[in-house]
């Protein structure tokens, strides 16, 4: 009888997973998705395998979910492969490491999906601290890539933010004794010039962390803790992470997106009726400054939140 509960269960969770894609697919969408793959080698402890295995079913997951993040029209999707932390394990797991790494950014470059899509595929990071015949692996797809604009794809390997960060201060501060900077000249576009790919990262807008640590370690500080991204902790290690938990993080994005429009047309509202001037068509130029927003969404808004509202004639 037990494969009988289990052919319900897996019946009732596709019809769950249906349902939320519809639903997610409804509202907006972030552009920018940063994930931390944590939970590997939990994950192969906890089935009794040796703990690389679960590297291996780790890479096997991100495959899939670049297929569910294609499906959902994410534009950009950066994933934490291999941070500088990670430099400092036993040699022999790091051989095994940068051998799997080697083959999944070779097995990436023959992807039809990549090609298909057109995902530009980069990497960030810390380029000398991986070895020459990974990196001919990166650059062999990364070139192969290099023309594509409708989706990108980033792998975040041998990285750290804060030396990033540090390495940018410090690349500046080379310009400015060499006099080839004036102090006055450093703001936030010169910095993000500076950074380890000038042209991958755009702001982040949604971060995901399987593993169940609550925790960015150190991942994409500018990007993503400058833009007061979404953050989203789920329990199941990487190589169980299902769609189902990429749709409730995106979903989670959308309801903390849709109270920030709320606040801003509530606050739009506001103001103006201290100036005595309340109506829709000022209220929605008021908060198209902060966020994109329709004419019928701030009306709604008006309505929902604020019934004595009546709408004047603009």
């Amino acid at each position: 009888m037990s494969w009988i509960r289990q052919s319900a269960h897996n019946s009732l969770y596709k019809a769950y997973e249906r349902l939320l894609t519809r639903e997610v697919k409804e509202g907006p969408m972030p552009r920018h998705v940063a994930i931390i793959q944590d939970g590997n080698r939990r994950y192969a402890d906890k089935i009794g395998e040796p703990r690389f295995n679960g590297h291996i079913y780790g890479a096997l997951t991100t495959e899939k979910v670049l297929t569910w993040c294609l499906d959902l029209e994410i534009r950009h999707i950066t994933l934490y492969t291999f941070s500088t932390e990670n430099c400092r394990r036993p040699n022999e797991e790091l051989t095994a490491l940068f051998a799997l790494m080697q083959d999944r950014f070779d097995t990436l470059s023959r992807e039809e999906t990549i090609y298909k899509n057109q995902v530009r595929v980069r990497m960030i990071g810390e380029r000398r601290l991986i070895p020459d015949n990974v990196l001919q692996s990166i650059k062999r797809v990364e070139d192969a890539t290099s023309h594509f604009k409708k989706y990108s794809l980033n792998f975040a390997v041998a990285y750290g933010g804060r030396k990033e960060i540090v390495d940018v201060v410090q690349g500046i501060a080379r310009l400015v004794e060499a006099n080839s900077l004036s102090v006055d000249d450093i703001n936030e576009q010169l910095l993000k010039q500076h950074f380890y790919d000038t042209n991958a990262l755009e702001d982040v807008d949604l971060i995901i962390r399987s593993g169940g640590e609550e925790r960015l370690s150190n991942f994409l500080p500018w990007q993503a803790s400058g833009n007061e991204c979404c953050s989203y902790f789920c329990a199941p290690y990487w190589p169980e992470f299902r769609k189902i938990d990429l749709l409730r993080a995106v979903r989670i994005f959308q309801e903390r997106e849709q109270q920030k429009r709320i606040s801003i047309v509530q606050r739009a509202f506001r103001f103006l009726n201290e100036v005595g001037k309340v109506e829709i068509g000022e209220v929605f130029r008021l908060s198209r400054r902060a966020c994109e927003i329709t004419y019928e969404e701030v009306t709604d808004i008006l309505r929902e939140n604020l019934p004595s509202f009546t709408p004047s004639n603009d």
